[in-house]
C-alpha cells in the first residue's frame, strides 16, 4: 500500500466514523431518476460509502460492484446491505481509485459526487476516464457532481482538515473533458445543471447546484 493510499483511506475512515452508526440514508436522487427505468444488469458503484445507492440497485435486481477506500465505509455499507436481505447482490470491495480500479465491464456505472480535498492534480480525470472505460457496449455511465455550493456549506469535521468541501466542485465541462467520451461511440441521454434550495443548520437559504451527466455507450453492431 502506498503513502497515498495510507492516508487517504485514514481521512476517509475518521470521516465516516465521524458519521456514527445508523441504517443507510436514502440512494442519491439522481441515480434513482435515472436508473429506475433501466433493465438490470451489472452495474459499477463507485465511493459507495455505506451503501445506499448499492443496496437501491440490487434491490431492482442488478448485480452490484461498490466499492470505496474507507474500511469503515464497507463495514457499515455490508451491514445494511445484510439488514436490507441483499448481501447476496452486491460485492464490496476497497479500492483506492486513483491507483486501484476494478476490473471489468459493467452496464451501469455510477459515479456521484466523487468530491475529495485530497485530490491531487490530474487524479479526477483518471478516475473518470477509467470510469468510462468500465462501461460495456451498450452500458450507461452516470456522473453527478456539485457545481456550486451556498457560502455557508459545512466544513469537514474539525481535525480532519480545515479546508471546505466546496474547494473540489466540478464544471460540467471539466467532467466532460475527462471523460473522454471518443465521438461516435457514446449517446447523450441526459446533461444538465440543477439548481436545488437547501437551508443551513441556522436557517439560512441558499442555492446549491449540481450537474447531471448520463451517457449511453453505443452498442457493437
Amino acid at each position: 500500500m502506498s503513502d497515498r493510499t495510507g492516508i487517504t483511506r485514514e481521512f476517509w475512515d475518521r470521516l465516516h466514523d465521524s458519521f456514527g452508526d445508523g441504517v443507510w440514508p436514502d440512494p442519491n436522487r439522481y441515480l434513482v431518476g435515472e436508473a429506475e427505468n433501466l433493465a438490470p444488469g451489472s452495474a459499477l458503484d463507485l465511493g459507495c460509502a455505506r451503501g445506499a445507492d448499492a443496496i437501491w440497485l440490487a434491490r431492482r435486481g442488478w448485480r452490484v460492484t461498490a466499492v470505496d477506500v474507507s474500511d469503515v465505509a464497507l463495514d457499515g455499507a455490508r451491514e445494511n446491505a445484510a439488514r436490507a436481505g441483499v448481501t447476496d447482490q452486491i460485492t464490496f470491495a476497497r479500492h483506492d481509485l486513483a491507483v486501484d480500479f476494478p476490473e471489468g465491464s459493467f452496464d451501469l456505472v455510477s459515479a456521484q459526487f466523487l468530491h475529495s480535498p485530497l485530490v491531487v492534480p490530474g487524479e479526477r480525470e483518471r478516475i473518470l476516464g477509467r470510469a468510462a472505460e468500465a462501461v460495456a457496449p451498450g452500458g450507461h455511465l452516470l456522473v453527478v457532481s456539485h457545481q456550486s455550493v451556498p457560502p455557508w456549506h459545512p466544513r469537514m469535521p474539525e481535525g480532519l482538515t480545515e479546508h471546505p468541501l466546496n474547494l473540489t466542485v466540478q464544471t460540467p465541462e471539466e467532467n466532460i473533458a475527462a471523460l473522454c467520451l471518443a465521438d461516435g461511440e457514446w449517446q447523450t441521454i441526459r446533461a444538465e445543471t440543477v439548481a436545488i434550495e437547501v437551508t443551513s443548520p441556522t436557517g439560512e437559504p441558499g442555492v446549491r447546484e449540481d450537474h447531471l451527466l448520463h451517457y449511453r455507450r453505443v452498442p457493437r453492431t
